[in-house]
């Protein structure tokens, strides 16, 4: 298994995600959950066409924290 990074937002209609480190990897759905389960879609979907095109599968590389500051 191999984890990569996706970034959730909330947008007018619902969540939309990304994953930086496979460009054009994106999901938009009216739930979080359903954003969830079509981004692990997406992913698949988007190291699957590499595959096939002969393109390498970037390995992750971005790595995410929380800061705390005082506002």
């Amino acid at each position: 298994m191999t984890r990569y990074t996706v970034f959730f937002e909330p947008t007018s209609t619902g969540y939309s995600a990304y994953v930086p480190d496979l460009p054009g990897c994106v999901a938009a759905a009216s739930t979080l959950e359903e954003t969830r389960q079509l981004i692990r879609e997406a992913i698949e979907f988007h190291i699957e066409g590499m595959r096939m095109g002969g393109d390498p599968v970037p390995e992750p590389t971005s790595h995410i924290e929380q800061v705390e500051v005082s506002a």
